[in-house]
């Protein structure tokens, strides 16, 4: 496949007229010259379009009736095309605060699931598997949010170890609670395997800064389940943001964070670094009503996911349900460049949990996982 005459999304993160060349799924040629069709290639005339890289979520739950902690390769399935429809083509789904068993299970099902796809490659309309975000159980029995406290434990080294061995360290990610002791002594030990993301915690500023400087590089759905950013008790926001290395997530679905906040963390942190998650769960892609997340029940409505019915109060915010690419289109709308954006929902997400080297951004080499858009940024075709 050529694709000619679009303005692309380039590894120097702004847009230039090049012409891209793709074979068996993966990118073998881009050019600012006309590059010169042989019989048969297909060429896609990309004129008044843009073209980026396929977005990669590393904190969402599921879609369409199906969560990662199912456990099953249908529900895998089922979320792997949905989100590739909605122009998220890598996925690293989360799971829920759950017992060690289960969720030993939900890797080694991913585990498999993932084992099959690379053994019969090219399925179209599906996004690739690059990772398992493990939310909890490591954290706070204070800042649980939607999560079930009855699973809350001490981090467990043994079990990590085992799990990363188990799955060829499938696991990318691990939220954790650095302010307890036992927590902050697995992040020094094993922090050269998976990335710790500080999340779900109740810590201090000097709790935070030591659990960065134990190895932590990452911040769960940044302003959410943590102690705000205030002006005498600075928090784990301001430890996060002193340190060049630590990349935070954000739900920017434009009810989980309000848009000056979205703005003040592009300030704060800079666009190198921000994350856009989804922070999905099985509502998403699915109409109003109630549903499961974790094993309890959670309720679609007013445009996310509540551990409350509609009309009660405090409506308590569980997921949300709304796809990446949405989030992505809504940070614009909150003043976010689009530039900016975008990097934040395909390079800074890929190079965090270490799959950059195949995606990401657009190069030859890379999988050609590539998302064709309108003047609008709109999703017009994933290619």
């Amino acid at each position: 496949m050529i694709i000619t005459s679009g303005m692309v999304f380039t590894p120097a993160f702004r847009f230039e007229q090049v012409n891209i060349r793709t074979r068996n799924g993966v990118i073998t040629e881009v050019s600012d010259q006309e590059i010169i069709p042989e019989a048969g290639e297909e060429i896609v005339d990309a004129s008044g379009s843009y073209v980026i890289p396929g977005l990669t979520d590393i904190h969402f739950h599921g879609a369409v009736g199906a969560d990662l902690s199912d456990g099953t390769e249908d529900a895998l399935q089922k979320i792997a095309a949905y989100e590739y429809s909605a122009g998220v083509t890598q996925i690293c789904p989360a799971t829920m605060t759950l017992p060690a068993e289960t969720v030993e299970q939900i890797c080694l099902t991913a585990y498999q699931y993932q084992k099959k796809k690379e053994e019969a490659p090219g399925s179209d309309g599906i996004s690739d598997l690059v990772g398992i975000h493990l939310e909890g159980p490591y954290i706070s029995p204070g800042k649980v949010g939607a999560q079930n406290p009855a699973y809350v434990q001490k981090a467990d080294q043994a079990f990590l170890e085992r799990l990363l061995e188990e799955t060829e360290s499938l696991p990318k990610l691990i939220t954790i609670a650095p302010e307890i002791p036992e927590n902050l002594e697995v992040i020094k030990a094993l922090h050269d395997r998976i990335r710790f993301s500080v999340g779900h915690t109740s810590a201090s500023y000097e709790e935070a800064a030591k659990g960065f400087d134990a190895g932590a590089k990452h911040m769960t759905h940044l302003y959410n389940a943590m102690p705000g950013l205030t002006h005498r008790a600075p928090g784990p926001i301001a430890a996060g943001a002193e340190i060049d290395e630590v990349t935070p997530e954000l739900i920017c679905d434009g009810i989980h964070v309000a848009p000056a906040a979205v703005r003040a963390a592009f300030r704060l942190f800079g666009p190198e670094r921000m994350i856009l998650i989804s922070d999905s769960s099985r509502a998403a892609g699915l109409p109003d009503g109630e549903y499961e997340l974790g094993g309890q029940k959670v309720y679609k409505h007013d445009g996310a996911v509540y551990l409350t019915p509609p009309g009660v109060e405090p409506a308590t915010l569980a997921s949300s349900s709304t796809d990446l690419f949405t989030c992505m289109l809504r940070a614009m709308d909150m003043g976010i460049k689009p530039e900016d954006a975008i990097r934040a929902a395909t390079y800074n997400p890929a190079k965090a949990i270490g799959i950059d080297k195949d995606y990401g951004t657009i190069e030859a080499g890379k999988r050609a996982n590539l998302l064709l858009l309108d003047e609008k940024f709109r999703l017009i075709k994933v290619l």
